[in-house]
């Protein structure tokens, strides 16, 4: 240390910045990167890796605990699924850090990357890179690019990151870093961003001045909506007859639950729920449709296809939320959409009102005080939904047998869960179920992630989510073919005593492509786990003798095996009551053929316009009669 300045390498200065950064939203601070997960090789092992080190020496050597913990993970790809879905359970004001070598160490990021910033959830990326001086060049694992040797496979990030940088040399750092908290904290730009490494500058030291790493905090703002643009709302929802609320994922990450509750209860307008924003009502309330769209409830989709007008509120407006704009079949309906992506918010030729959720919902709900929907209509919302629940209740208690169905298995879950309990899904056939079938009593009890559906998010965002909230249980629902994808973060879950609750659901195969394409008329081809059958040469033969539940064990996990609906709710039982610092999967086995109740909409998924089988031609009969119905929303 000089004077106003201290001698650090660059991976040093970054890891002692890194941990003086905090978020403050509504006069509380939080830690902005919480730690680093990572998997160190040559590029980074000498340089991010001993830099951790050295700092987490020094803490412990002090007597506190390391200011920037370091968990050793097991794959790139699911280090970015844990910091995704901790920053989703924190609201987007918390998220780690992730560290990966050069070439495929990095590359396994970028899935996790675009993850990120589909779902506009903040995740700090740092891949190491091939070296600035090219020296060595070419070094183990890079991309020789004849038309630029500045080129790197890092380059692959720059499409999937709403921030992209790379530090070439040692004072380039401290403008990459504090571009990179910018958009880390920015509720509109959020996302994957990349600061991208070179390994000979990781190492390389530098004066730094002192103020570097003086503690900043990053205020996230609640932008206020412009006056003349809430009046034009107010003039469309005063003048609607039939009005509905699409709920997203921007209630619940503005924290405006409650707000949202008092602003529906004031003005008797019901609510419909997106995949994110599930929960922004608890599924009893009486004003509660539950999921809307593709996935949705009878309730939400009877509701959208005769509302007027649809209040959108932190919504994106997925293919999957508008049933592939069919939902809204009014043929006079508006929008009026609340959110604070000015390109969110002018979907469907909306009217725009750009601000914070809970600002503007406080804001409707005073102008709009002595207005409200009609007696009948706030009671039929209560009749079709209370028609939903005992959908509900039926399916989670079907009594099929032998094998129960998915729709039995999600009930036994939701019926052993807590009310602050949290369930975890990602892909396949489980995130429409729970959507429609999932009763949520708290704003943050359900997370499946559905803006990317990833194979491979459940058991990593599992354990991101429980680093996040350790005071809840964690029920992560997982088919047998998104667990063999990425089940790896076990063992980092047993590495560091993480309890989650992995519910294994084996149905032999991509059981929700397998049901796609029998109604696409494609007859479930190539989508079961079966062996090849040397008589027809197909994939038609026995059952793959695979046991995914000896493959946890192995990996340390306790396993339950329990056979039947009633077993399976003891063993549900069973996880739960666990103390021990470790996750428990329990295995079961479903029949694949019984689908959950039918949501009355339309996902579009085009089927071939000429073809040879008559499956084919009848599934592009129905997919014609059901295009007519889509509208532009113009």
């Amino acid at each position: 240390m000089t004077g106003s300045t201290i001698r650090l390498t660059v991976a040093q200065a970054l890891v002692r910045f890194l941990a003086a950064q905090h978020t403050e939203r509504d006069g509380v601070q939080r830690r902005l990167i919480a730690g680093t997960f990572g998997i160190f090789g040559h590029g980074n092992v000498a340089g991010v890796g001993q830099a951790l080190l050295q700092q987490e020496l020094a803490d412990l050597d002090g007597g506190g605990d390391p200011v920037m913990p370091y968990v050793l993970a097991r794959n790139e790809q699911g280090i970015v699924h844990a910091s995704v879905a901790f920053a989703r359970m924190r609201n987007r004001l918390s998220t780690w850090a992730c560290t990966a070598s050069v070439g495929p160490g990095s590359t396994n990021m970028l899935t996790g990357a675009a993850l990120a910033t589909v779902n506009r959830l903040p995740v700090l990326l740092l891949p190491s890179d091939i070296f600035a001086t090219r020296a060595p060049d070419p070094v183990l694992q890079q991309l020789e690019y004849p038309l630029g040797p500045d080129v790197s496979v890092n380059d692959a990030f720059r499409p999937l990151s709403r921030y992209f940088d790379r530090v070439s040399r040692p004072e380039q750092l401290p403008a990459a870093l504090m571009g990179a908290m910018r958009v880390l904290t920015d509720p509109v730009e959020t996302g994957a961003v990349t600061v991208a490494l070179p390994q000979d500058v990781q190492a390389e030291a530098y004066d730094w001045p002192l103020e570097l790493f003086d503690p900043r905090v990053w205020h996230v703002a609640r932008a206020q909506p412009e006056l003349a643009a809430l009046a034009r709302a107010l003039e469309v929802i005063r003048g609607a007859q039939r009005p509905l609320i699409v709920a997203g994922g921007g209630v619940i990450y503005s924290e405006a639950t409650d707000q949202l509750r008092a602003f529906v209860e004031a003005t008797g307008i019901p609510v419909a729920e997106t995949q994110a924003g599930k929960g922004s009502l608890p599924y009893d309330h009486p004003l509660a449709l539950g999921a809307i769209g593709s996935t949705g409830t009878t309730a939400a989709n009877r509701i959208a296809r005769e509302a007027d007008v649809v209040v959108g509120i932190g919504t994106r407006y997925s293919d999957f939320t508008t049933a592939s704009r069919t939902a809204f079949q009014h043929p006079d309906v508006r929008f009026v959409n609340v959110n604070v992506a000015a390109f969110d918010a002018a979907k469907h030729a909306g009217v725009m009102v750009v601000g914070d959720a809970r600002g503007t919902i406080v804001a409707l709900t005073d102008a709009l005080e002595g207005w409200s929907t009609s007696d009948e209509y706030r009671q039929l919302a209560r009749r079709v939904g209370a028609a939903w629940d005992r959908t509900v209740e039926a399916a989670y208690h079907l009594g099929h047998a032998p094998l129960p169905a998915q729709s039995e298995v999600i009930g036994a879950v939701n019926e052993s869960s807590g009310p602050r309990d949290v369930v975890v899904c990602a892909a396949g056939s489980m995130p429409g179920d729970l959507h429609k079938l999932w009763r949520t009593r708290d704003p943050k009890g359900y997370h499946v992630e559905y803006g990317f559906s990833c194979m491979g998010y459940e058991i990593a965002g599992g354990l991101g989510i429980r680093m996040a909230c350790p005071d809840r249980d964690v029920f992560v629902m997982v088919g047998d073919g998104s667990y063999l994808m990425l089940a790896q973060e076990l063992v980092t879950a047993v590495q560091e005593g993480v309890k989650i609750i992995v519910v294994l659901v084996q149905n032999h195969g991509f059981a929700s492509i397998g049901a796609l394409s029998e109604e696409l008329g494609s007859q479930r081809y190539g989508t079961r786990y079966r062996q090849r059958n040397p008589q027809t040469g197909r994939l038609d033969g026995d059952l793959l003798p695979v046991d995914l539940a000896t493959n946890a064990e192995s990996l340390g996990v306790r396993v339950l095996r329990p056979e039947g609906i009633d077993e399976f709710r003891k063993a549900l039982t069973d996880a739960k009551a666990s103390t021990e610092p470790r996750p428990v999967l329990v295995h079961v086995e479903v029949d694949p053929l019984v689908s959950a109740p039918g949501s009355e909409s339309w996902w579009d998924v085009p089927v071939s316009e000429i073809a040879d089988l008559d499956s084919t031609r009848q599934a592009r009969a129905t997919y014609e009669a059901r295009k007519v119905t889509q509208r532009p929303y113009l």
